[in-house]
């Protein structure tokens, strides 16, 4: 159980931010973490890693550069071209923070090579959505239209008019404002009419039908 949680938080890593740290660290045991915290984040060429007093790690790559202030209990060293996370003591705590804080630097690391998308699709008949600079406008059945604008790091791309790609070099970032977008107008089950993401399977129900 503490690794299955482990790995979707991995997944979403902006949904720890939800989770109180002593609920966190009582799910995963440390044990999942601990194994993950281990690994080395292998450092690509074209990006550079400078970690600061405070263990303030800032990380430039091709496609921008992210800072973050990571848990001071661990020791963050650059090894060659790794960059490796370790933790003082065997403690529950320090387990958990062992390997959310590795889940985090190397998701910087992704992030600055890489980037991170999050796709979304709008269902239903007239809905759709247009662009325009860094305003996204929503037509999804209320009487006016919603309209959202990108935050700083983030950009929304449309794909026709029915299909959304949020994509930055934040995962956090990406993900907070692709949530943020779905939770405009969520999926319904009935005929799934709403924003839900490309990947997500609707369970859907049979509408209550009339007396014969």
């Amino acid at each position: 159980m503490p690794l299955m949680l482990y790995r979707m938080l991995a997944n979403n890593i902006n949904s720890i931010d939800r989770i109180p740290l002593e609920v966190f660290y009582r799910k995963t045991g440390g044990a999942g973490m601990s194994r993950i915290g281990k690994m080395p984040i292998a450092i690509p060429a074209g990006v550079t890693v400078d970690i600061a007093e405070n263990n303030k790690v800032t990380v430039k790559g091709p496609k921008g550069t992210l800072e973050r202030v990571l848990p001071s209990e661990m020791v963050i060293k650059m090894d060659g071209a790794e960059m490796t996370v370790s933790r003082p003591n065997d403690l529950k705590r320090m387990k958990s923070l062992h390997g959310l804080t590795r889940t985090l630097l190397a998701n910087m690391v992704i992030g600055v090579t890489e980037g991170y998308e999050k796709h979304l699709e709008i269902n239903g008949v007239g809905y759709r959505a247009a662009k325009a600079g860094k305003e996204l406008t929503l037509t999804i059945g209320f009487s006016h239209p919603v309209v959202m604008t990108d935050p700083e790091g983030v950009e929304s791309i449309l794909d026709g008019q029915n299909k959304i790609t949020v994509k930055g070099i934040d995962k956090e970032k990406v993900g907070q404002y692709a949530a943020e977008i779905r939770a405009k107008r969520p999926p319904e089950p009935y005929k799934g009419k709403g924003i839900k993401y490309a990947d997500e399977v609707i369970r859907r129900k049979v509408g209550k039908t009339g007396k014969k």
